[in-house]
């Protein structure tokens, strides 16, 4: 088609300084016609639907508290994004050309605002928390009720005939429901965000400006996990009923283990900023000035692989693909002029042509095993800091957004650095991924010793091949008739040992002890403690808490150095494969890190701390949240899961240098066998070494 032609049908043309529009009302100022307004507004939008995401995996012992989650259910939760979004995000590419980008991704953004809303919806429609199951809805919670009286035995079945009523249970259901619903439609709205917003800023941009304003772009966005962790730290400092606080307030303080923060809060404040980024979208034209003269729509990809690689390299091979680009086939071209209908039988053909290749097939299976690792770190770090160094969950959010993303976004632009630096091929790029992993498979060794076993709980036994369960001690708490349901911890400070409630320690009597910042309370009267001492309200402090810092430095640098492995793995992928198979390629590695990382590590991470559990809470007759673990097996198992993770990238790594190694002593061995009176044998082997080239 000539190109005046082309131009005509996408409503551009031929003009000084690449101004195009025979309309006159285009050609006026305005600066939804410019693209620098473009990348701004899209860093912003990707920040806030990353800070919506990811919060949640901030707040996700929260929630495992404040409705009765197990954390394989919790991690189901936080994977079920990937659901909805794996599902569309193979036709990005057919539709890309199709419709109003802009539109379309305002149209996700609004979406992922309604999730966000509908996140926070479960606080709204369900009761207000009770932390004291065992007192009465018309008196004050923590009251006399959790002592050893003889009083409770006529009141505690009461109470938990009203807790379990059929309506009870049906509102959790419907909460639990909710938020796995909200899950799906973030997942759905955050498809077209970034795909349509890297082709759009490609394809109006100028070639020189490309890679600037998506470095920007990304760099932008990769603050967004870090403003998640930090707001959750603010927002679970608050009571979750902020809005609805009883009379008298509540004597809880964050450390409690009982303590539920406002995690509700967070998914409105990232809603709010998700709808006020999303609203320019719908003012942007479907096709803008452009900063250079003729499209290219399908080299958005290339675009963002030259950020980080160096200007000098294969610019012969750059030249001859763009002196002859009806002499590519791949999918990625002729999508455009394919039904739904035949790209939808043309792509396993595609598909299973790409996996074919060897480098691309280990390195995508190098980098699900680094996501494998990323998605369990995320969603379960800030609950295992909790559990096993003692600190509050804002805390522990704030560890991770102050020292862990800002450490991995440091390795992520040192990899890109040194790939454009040192000018790294293949061979070097398999290098420095190998090392990058191995010095973060060595610094995550020592984890496995930083940490406490958990402290005496009394009645909770826990031994290799028994069910743990809950023994009373025979004799001291016999009058007391303790509720099983009712959890309010107490400690003895003096021997370390933890009593599920007041009354399985046999305290008869409650006292407050006032000081200038904060009161105390005691229990007294214990029969079941030595002495007779009084026991503080609340569990004991971890041994361990000191080492919280040195732990999170390690976890840091290890973070950083798998992150250096980013840009020259990408690299690797678009080097492996045909030039005309780009495009689709990194599209199936997206797609199968989704399938196979994102979507079941959180699950398997999940599975694996319930396994640890020593102590489950009963709501209503059905196992609820755990409230004690073995610290050392969740270690072993949390930081084990990670170690193979980590192992199985860098097998993949080294399985890589071997193979690209092999390939140059095959190409060695070629040129030195060639003759140079064999004009016809050398012409032959120049043949056979095109495809070795593209493979490489």
């Amino acid at each position: 088609m000539p190109d005046k032609d082309i131009k005509a049908m996408m409503g551009t043309e031929d003009t000084p300084g690449g101004k195009a529009s025979p309309d006159p009302q285009d050609s006026r100022p305005s600066v939804f016609h410019s693209i620098k307004v473009f990348v701004l507004c899209h860093s912003l939008l990707q920040l806030a639907q990353l800070m919506i995401s990811g919060y949640l995996k901030g707040s996700i012992s929260t929630v495992e508290k404040r409705f009765g989650l197990s954390s394989q259910t919790s991690g189901l939760l936080a994977a079920f994004n990937e659901v909805g979004n794996t599902a569309l995000i193979v036709f990005v590419s057919y539709f890309g050309s199709r419709v109003h980008r802009p539109r379309l991704i305002g149209c996700g953004a609004i979406l992922v605002a309604l999730a966000g809303l509908l996140m926070a919806l479960p606080h709204f429609i369900s009761e207000p928390y009770r932390f004291d199951n065992t007192s009465p809805a018309d008196m004050p919670q923590d009251s006399e009720a959790s002592l050893c009286l003889p009083s409770t035995s006529a009141r505690a079945p009461a109470s938990s005939n009203s807790s379990c009523s059929s309506h009870t249970q049906a509102q959790h259901l419907v909460a639990v429901g909710i938020m796995f619903t909200a899950q799906t439609v973030l997942g759905v709205g955050g498809v077209p965000i970034q795909p349509f917003g890297i082709s759009y800023i490609d394809d109006f941009a100028h070639n020189s400006n490309s890679p600037l304003y998506l470095g920007i772009l990304f760099a932008v966005t990769m603050l967004g996990p870090g403003m998640a962790y930090g707001l959750g730290g603010l927002m679970l400092r608050l009571y979750v009923d902020i809005n609805r606080m009883p009379e008298g307030g509540i004597n809880l303080t964050s450390k409690d283990p009982r303590w539920v923060g406002a995690w509700w809060l967070g998914f409105l404040i990232s809603a709010g900023v998700v709808a006020l980024a999303a609203i320019p979208y719908f003012f942007f034209p479907r096709e803008m000035p452009k900063e250079k003269h003729e499209l290219r729509f399908r080299r958005r990809v290339l675009a963002v692989s030259a950020s980080p690689v160096s200007k000098g390299e294969d610019s012969s091979s750059e030249q001859s693909t763009e002196a002859s680009p009806e002499k590519k086939a791949g999918l990625a071209q002729i999508a455009p002029n394919l039904t739904a209908v035949q790209f939808i039988k043309v792509f396993p053909r595609v598909l299973l042509r790409t996996l074919r290749h060897p480098i691309f097939l280990l390195v995508v299976l190098s980098q699900v095993c680094t996501s494998s690792m990323v998605a369990g770190m995320a969603t379960f770090l800030p609950k295992f800091l909790e559990r096993q160094f003692s600190v509050t969950a804002s805390f522990a959010n704030l560890l991770i957004g102050c020292v862990t993303i800002p450490l991995a976004i440091m390795g992520i632009v040192m990899g890109g650095f040194l790939v454009k630096r040192l000018r790294l091929g293949p061979m070097r790029c398999s290098i420095l991924c190998l090392l990058g992993m191995l010095f973060c498979l060595l610094l995550s060794l020592p984890l496995f010793f930083m940490g406490c076993s958990t402290h005496h709980i009394a009645g909770i036994i826990h031994q290799p091949g028994a069910q743990p369960g809950l023994e009373r001690f025979p004799g001291c708490m016999e009058p007391c008739s303790c509720p099983s349901d009712d959890f309010n911890p107490v400690c003895e400070p003096s021997s370390r040992v933890e009593y599920l409630t007041p009354c399985h320690a046999g305290c008869t009597s409650r006292m407050v002890q006032e000081a200038l910042d904060k009161s105390q309370v005691f229990y007294t009267n214990c029969s079941c403690v030595a002495g007779g001492s009084p026991v503080l309200a609340g569990s004991c402090d971890s041994a361990c808490s000191h080492l919280v810092l040195p732990f999170m430095i390690l976890v840091g640098l290890g973070a950083t150095l798998a992150s250096v492995t980013h840009t020259p793995s990408f690299m690797l992928i678009l080097r492996g494969v045909k030039k005309e198979d780009k495009t689709l390629a990194v599209g199936i590695q997206f797609m199968l890190q989704r399938v196979l990382a994102w979507m079941p590590s959180p699950v398997i991470h999940g599975t694996a701390i319930d396994t640890t559990c020593v102590h489950w809470a009963q709501s209503c007759g059905r196992r609820a949240v755990c409230r004690y673990y073995d610290n050392d097996l969740l270690r072993n198992r949390f930081i084990g899961l990670q170690f193979f993770f980590k192992t199985s990238s860098l097998a993949c790594f080294a399985l890589i240098l071997a193979i690209l190694r092999q390939q140059n002593k095959e190409e060695g061995t070629k040129a030195t066998v060639s003759s140079p009176g064999l004009q016809q044998q050398l012409l032959a082997s120049g043949r056979e070494k095109k495809p070795e080239e593209s493979r490489v």
